[in-house]
């Protein structure tokens, strides 16, 4: 599966913010508080950006909030203005409910690129079928699992121990038991914690 490889701070430093895409390491060690300027020799020469430049900045940004390339992010922005109602809205609900995500939503990861690595070594399963392809579509009333061979790997012991102080949004399901988890329904606009401007996604893909 294509995706990014190149240091993942750069992106932040490229967007201006923080994304958290290493998860709780960027608590303690950003490497944009430290150099807070776009990465290149011409970084430190923040320049104004223009409306396209600004629209570009968060389609760039959603793509690198959930690890997505350019082919994919198209054919999902194709799908969410097909689809009726509000295009940016559908747009990030169907970012949403990629397997990967509700992974990481689910707190089974500490980032979203540590949920597609779970998913990408079979750990996961989708309604009792192990999957490896971090991009399945996960409706409503599916149930996200775990692989019963990955019951004991070490990194399933060290989760068990960690997930107790993250709570699940108020979308999925969590059984304290098993571990699974349970979409209850499309997440709203409002609870999804994304911090982008998706109508400025829809104006650039618009021109």
């Amino acid at each position: 599966m294509a995706r990014e490889i190149g240091p993942v701070c750069r992106l932040c430093r490229r967007s201006g913010e923080k994304l958290f895409l290493k998860g709780s390491k960027c608590f303690t060690n950003c490497t944009l508080e430290q150099r807070n300027s776009p990465p290149g020799q011409h970084g430190a020469r923040r320049r104004k950006l223009s409306e396209r430049g600004a629209q570009l900045r968060e389609k760039q940004k959603v793509r690198y909030i959930y690890g997505i390339l350019e082919r994919q992010f198209r054919r999902h922005y194709a799908e969410a203005e097909r689809r009726p109602g509000i295009t940016g809205e559908n747009l990030l609900q169907f970012l949403e409910l990629r397997l990967d995500n509700v992974v990481y939503r689910l707190g089974y990861a500490d980032s979203r690129a540590q949920a597609r690595h779970l998913v990408n070594h079979g750990h996961i399963t989708l309604n009792g079928h192990k999957t490896d392809a971090p991009s399945a579509r996960v409706k409503v009333g599916s149930v996200v699992g775990w692989n019963p061979a990955s019951l004991n790997s070490e990194y399933y012991k060290l989760m068990v121990r960690d997930i107790q102080g993250k709570a699940a949004p108020p979308w999925l399901s969590r059984d304290p038991q098993t571990l699974s988890g349970r979409v209850l329904y499309v997440p709203t606009r409002a609870e999804i914690d994304t911090k982008v401007n998706e109508q400025a996604i829809v104006e650039y893909y618009s021109r």
